[in-house]
């Protein structure tokens, strides 16, 4: 019997909670009074730009968080691999409602202070998932690459990345789930996403428009996190070999 690819559980849910969002079925939730909801180009409209600034902030993320995993495992930045760690853990211990509401007076209304807050929160966990993916390469792997002539590049590029991309994967997933959640948050800065309904069914007391806003960020979040699964379960060696 054949198995289901390992993001299909994840894409099936997402599928789910989209469609739960739409307006004829998040309506039938506390009819009457305020509980307006959204239609269904407004609610798309809202996707994808939390979509838009999501990617930009997984983007941003990726680039700082993995540049400074590949930079902390490499020997001659080995001293400064705490002070790296440690710099990013206090960027994360602020919370995302304080960096945006403390980027505000600087940045702004919008995108701006939401990227910061996705870039803050995310850059930890990503760097140090990483640090662990390449620190799981075995040392008789890297040794082999060297013995053979390879430069520490081309031992990076062809022995470390590609043994790691199932970890990597892994940090990615959960780089994009924060992106997508944060960016939620970002609302409240005024950034037009999906946590727009949440906040504004909170004030006006509008539960249907809250539920699609909450039903549709948690859709987008299984989507993404599904598909990085499914890439991460093609790159396993015994999956490629087996679709080989």
């Amino acid at each position: 019997m054949r198995r289901l690819s390992p993001g299909f559980g994840p894409l099936v849910l997402g599928v789910a909670l989209a469609a739960a969002s739409h307006p004829t079925i998040a309506g039938l939730v506390g009819r009457g009074g305020a509980n307006r909801p959204l239609a269904v180009g407004r609610l798309a409209e809202l996707a994808l730009n939390h979509v838009m600034l999501a990617a930009i902030g997984l983007a941003v993320v990726t680039v700082l968080g993995v540049g400074l995993g590949l930079i902390a495992t490499r020997a001659r930045f080995g001293s400064f691999r705490g002070s790296i760690d440690t710099l990013v853990a206090f960027a994360q211990a602020v919370p995302p409602v304080v960096v945006v509401a403390l980027a505000l007076p600087v940045l702004g209304f919008g995108g701006p202070p939401t990227l910061l807050a996705l870039t803050a929160y995310g850059i930890m966990p990503t760097l140090r998932g990483t640090v662990g993916a390449l620190d799981s390469v075995s040392a008789e792997a890297r040794q082999s690459a060297q013995a053979i002539g390879l430069t520490p590049a081309q031992v990076l590029v062809y022995i470390e990345l590609p043994l790691a991309a199932p970890g990597l994967v892994e940090t990615l997933r959960t780089a994009l789930v924060l992106a997508v959640s944060v960016t939620a948050v970002g609302a409240l800065a005024g950034a037009s996403t999906l946590g727009t309904p949440i906040v504004a069914g909170l004030q006006n007391q509008n539960i249907a428009a809250m539920l699609q806003g909450a039903l549709a960020t948690a859709a987008l979040a299984y989507l993404g996190d599904g598909s990085l699964l499914a890439i991460g379960g093609w790159l396993q060696p015994d999956r490629r070999r087996k679709a080989g």
